[in-house]
This record gives C-alpha cells, structure tokens and sequence, in this order.
C-alpha cells in the first residue's frame, strides 16, 4: 500500500504546477484521498478531500477557487491543479489515505 506524489518545484507568484498522487495497494475507488501541507515552521494542515467513488470534492478556505482535485480511476492516480500561486502556498504537499497510508510529500516553493 503506498501513494506517491511528484509535481513539485518552483513557480512564480501567480503561476500554476499541477500534483499527482499515484496510489497503488489498495481499491482505489473505495477510498477519500485528502492533500495536505506542510509550510517550515508550522503545523501540516488539510488542502483538500475527493471522494474517489463520487468525486465530490472539498477544499479548504485558503485555496477554494484556485486549487483543484480530481481523479483518474483509470490510472489511480489523485491530481492537484493549483493555480494563482501565493508565496503563503510554499510548503511541502503531501498525499494521504485517511487511515491507510501518507506519501512522502513534494515541495512547493512559490517565489520571485
């Protein structure tokens, strides 16, 4: 059972990267997948949830109407589309099957 994601690096304020999570051990379709994150110095806090059965989707405040999850139930595989980056989104994301398994995680840095 492990996810993995990749996708991270450095972008400019106002710019966009796009996380994969690929999972793999497990029946995908029977899981919510979550994205979290880690900024230096402060508590991991959630991101974002799908619900790989339905697709529904909840975000939290601070990136609702720029970030998006979705799903590829062909290719297990959980995406992140993050768009109008902030420097505040630098951290390290990581992927995590509530109960199961958390990835390894994928920096972020969003800077001039």
């Amino acid at each position: 059972v492990q996810v993995v994601e990749s996708g991270g690096g450095l972008v400019q304020p106002g710019g966009s990267l796009k996380l994969s999570c690929a999972a793999s051990g497990f029946t995908f379709s029977g899981y919510t997948m979550k994205w979290y994150r880690q900024a230096p110095g402060k508590e991991r806090e959630w991101v974002a949830t799908i619900d790989n059965a339905s697709g529904f989707t909840v975000y939290a405040d601070s990136v609702k109407g720029r970030f998006t999850i979705s799903r590829d139930k062909v290719k297990n595989t959980v995406n992140l589309q993050m768009n109008a980056l902030k420097p505040d989104d630098t951290a390290v994301y990581f992927c995590n099957v509530p109960g199961l398994v958390w990835g390894q995680g994928t920096q972020v840095s969003v800077s001039s």
